[in-house]
């Protein structure tokens, strides 16, 4: 298969990895790529809001199979141009992809589904939503509606926190969708499927880690740290979150005649009466692919194949039993403002350790020094026997990175440590 993966970021680098290995591939090109992904296929400069571009550059490789990594294509209607236009595509249709682009759609197909989640209100305008804040209390959860790369949420520990989200959301967009929602109380799991129509296979879970500082502490970021498999997310929450979520809201998907047809991310809280639905995701995770693509004992290609030709049924995704983890690295002042261009060593010498992998994200190549180019610019990644030893391998990598602007957080795991501990 002669295979376009769309997209730049650490998740896409994981794809590259794990695609580039199947005996399936003839021929990969990435588009547009990153400096850590050179090795694994043609790099392609092509943008990814041209469809037309795409479609024609697939057209003259004869790509077999376009793989799209990251959500912003997919809520612009990517897919449905590459298959109007003859083309197989991996990733859900525009109006499927409302399932992250919109909160409020998310929030509509849940309650239809009987999916549990958090109570909510959506509104377009400041003043009712203060006034819902004020009523409901705190905590409490603001969302802006649409794609804000995963940092459009604030988990509110008062009134006043809530209503200065509010105030800094509609200063900007006086006429922005939000959804505020009640605060559940759990632990946060990343379950992942792929989802064609009603069909689903399950696709393994990771614990994404949000907040920017040790001890969850600070803003929300895209991610700063992930392991897999969590433990909270047990073989009993996963069957329920199958038959009371993802199930239902694929049936849910099928009725409204816009069936889903990807991987779904599931984010959930596992709280004290079972799995409830936070959001849902339009893509692989990011940091959470990279970890499952590190596990993943089968060949991905013939699944992403499977699903593009609605041939999921009967297709199966092994595991190796061992723990990965990934310690994100990102440039000093991220999720803020913060420095590009700021040399990068030593990944060499952190790639050779002990069963560690390292992916890029925000790096580019200047005068053939590697240099920052992003907030979140690499994923150091480990495999090992058990959680433990797979983040003491991957904090040994993240000591041998050469990088003075960039900082990560040093307790990825240590929630999971504490489950194993009892």
């Amino acid at each position: 298969m002669r295979v376009l993966l769309l997209g730049s970021g650490g998740r896409e680098h994981a794809l590259a990895w794990a695609i580039a290995k199947s005996p399936l591939c003839e021929k990969l090109f990435i588009a547009p790529g990153n400096p850590g992904m050179s090795g694994l296929g043609a790099l392609v400069p092509l943008k990814l809001d041209d469809h037309a571009g795409i479609i024609a550059f697939g057209r003259e490789n004869r790509i077999d199979l376009v793989v799209v990594g990251p959500e912003a294509p997919l809520v612009a209607g990517i897919a449905d141009a590459i298959i109007a236009a003859g083309m197989r595509v991996f990733g859900p249709s525009k109006a499927a992809a409302q399932l992250e682009g919109s909160k409020d759609f998310t929030k509509s197909v849940a309650v239809a589904a009987k999916a549990p989640t958090a109570a909510y209100q959506t509104f377009t305008s400041l003043a009712p939503a203060v006034q819902y804040v004020r009523e409901q209390g705190a905590p409490i959860v603001v969302k802006y509606d649409g794609l804000m790369a995963g940092k459009g949420v604030t988990v509110a520990e008062s009134i006043g926190e809530a209503v200065e989200a509010l105030e800094t959301l509609y200063a900007s967009e006086p006429a922005a969708r939000v959804v505020i929602e009640e605060c559940m109380i759990g632990e946060e799991a990343s379950y992942f499927c792929f989802v064609d129509g009603e069909t689903v296979l399950p696709f393994g879970a990771a614990q994404d880690h949000k907040r920017v500082f040790d001890g969850d502490k600070g803003p929300n970021t895209g991610g700063m740290g992930v392991y897999s498999p969590p433990p909270v997310f047990t073989a009993e929450m996963e069957q329920r979150a199958l038959d009371e979520i993802v199930r239902p809201v694929a049936r849910e998907m099928v009725k409204r005649g816009m069936p889903y047809r990807g991987i779904l991310f599931v984010g959930l809280m596992i709280t004290a009466t079972g799995p409830r639905l936070i959001e849902f995701n339009c893509r692989f995770g990011d940091p959470e692919c990279q970890v499952l693509m590190l596990r993943l004992e089968d060949d991905l290609l013939p699944i992403l194949n499977a699903v593009s030709r609605g041939q999921l049924a009967g297709v199966t995704a092994r595991f190796r039993e061992e723990s990965a983890v990934g310690v994100v690295m990102a440039t000093k002042g991220y999720p803020g403002s913060y420095p590009s261009g700021t040399p990068i060593g030593g990944l060499e010498a952190a790639a050779a350790m002990p069963g560690a992998t390292v992916f890029h994200a925000g790096t580019k190549l200047v005068d053939g020094q590697l240099v920052s180019a992003g907030g979140r610019v690499l994923t150091i990644c480990a495999t090992g026997r058990d959680l433990p030893e797979a983040r003491q391998s991957a904090y040994d990598a993240v000591a041998k990175v050469d990088w003075p602007e960039g900082f990560c957080r040093s307790d990825i795991g240590a929630k999971g440590l504490a489950h194993l501990k009892g």
